[in-house]
């Protein structure tokens, strides 16, 4: 099975979490003398469920290869996971909604601006990080502290994400 490739809405992503961007729907307002805009309460961080804290990140993601074959899909039970490039570059968001283990046919890819962001929605199935063409640094706010936020599937079908 192949998995078309999407554009990267806030419409399209609802269901599986937050796109974090400085577009025109961003609630925004100058500050600090008029030299900065802010741009306000982008995503929903959630991950203080059973006694987590926030943890600010960054990962290395090396680029993949299309077509991608996915053979695995995981999710975080106890909090949201954002990630925000660090390079203005594109890269593949491979999501399912929360809920049972995600088939292929419940399997949808984006493609990023390169200015966009992604907060992944408490217990939304998500495959790693898919860099395109080269090395990308991403900036990560996720859950810190006890308890299991990491749920792992093996995927027995072949999917593909392609051109």
């Amino acid at each position: 099975m192949n998995i078309r490739i999407e554009a990267l809405t806030r419409a399209a992503f609802a269901p599986f979490g937050d796109v974090i961007d400085c577009d025109r729907a961003a609630k925004h307002y100058t500050i600090n003398e008029g030299y900065a805009e802010r741009y306000h309460d982008l995503a929903k961080i959630d991950v203080v469920a059973e006694g987590g804290r926030p943890l600010l990140n960054i990962f290395r993601a090396k680029p993949r290869i299309l077509p991608l074959r996915i053979t695995m899909m995981e999710r975080h039970p106890l909090s949201s996971q954002a990630f925000v490039p660090l390079a203005a570059r594109p890269f593949l968001v491979v999501v399912a909604k929360p809920g049972a283990a995600p088939g292929p046919a419940d399997l949808r890819c984006f493609r990023t601006e390169g200015s966009q962001g992604v907060n992944y929605a408490r217990g939304t199935w998500h495959h790693p990080l898919i860099a395109l063409d080269e090395a990308q640094d991403f900036l990560i706010i996720d859950r810190g502290g006890s308890g299991d936020n990491c749920d792992e599937i093996a995927l027995t079908e072949d999917v593909f994400v392609t051109c």
